[in-house]
């Protein structure tokens, strides 16, 4: 009997994500199938539950709500960068996304949103936030006997 996904399954799967006007953000349908880890945080938990339960073979496509995908756009998570904290090659300008390291060490991606005499506007909402998805899936293989758990 085949193995069907769980919260702690790898799982080798074709994905495509479409915004609800038919515009494809991303998909891997016409290359190589990618793995997935379930218990990856960064996986959207609307995501994760539409594989749950699914096998070899299952094939599913979803409308998500924006509250099951990349949460809702936070207007707290706009922020002004200063200037000076752009330097050598690394160059703002409106629309280009980057690496922003934290306090803690951790890195967040912000999105330049307007470029100021002394400052950057900077976005580090989701650039999905708000959005409603369609989230499609093809299966290709689940594995539970070596599955990752998160404080392996």
């Amino acid at each position: 009997m085949p193995e069907q996904i769980n919260q702690t399954s790898l799982v080798l799967l074709h994905y495509s994500i479409t915004s609800t006007d038919g515009s494809i953000i991303e998909t891997c349908f016409d290359d190589e199938p990618i793995e997935l880890n379930m218990s990856d945080p960064s996986l959207p938990e609307g995501m994760m539950l539409a594989l749950i339960g699914l096998k070899p073979g299952d094939e599913q496509t979803l409308t998500l709500t924006a509250e099951q995908c990349f949460g809702f756009r936070d207007e707290e998570n706009i922020h002004d960068m200063p200037l000076t904290g752009f330097t050598g090659d690394l160059k703002p300008e409106t629309g280009l996304t980057f690496n922003f390291g934290t306090p803690d060490g951790e890195d967040l991606l912000g999105t330049i949103r307007s470029i100021k005499p002394d400052s950057v506007e900077v976005d580090f909402n989701h650039p999905l936030a708000g959005l409603p998805l369609i989230f499609s899936v093809k299966i290709v293989d689940v594995n539970n006997s070596h599955a990752y758990l998160p404080n392996d």
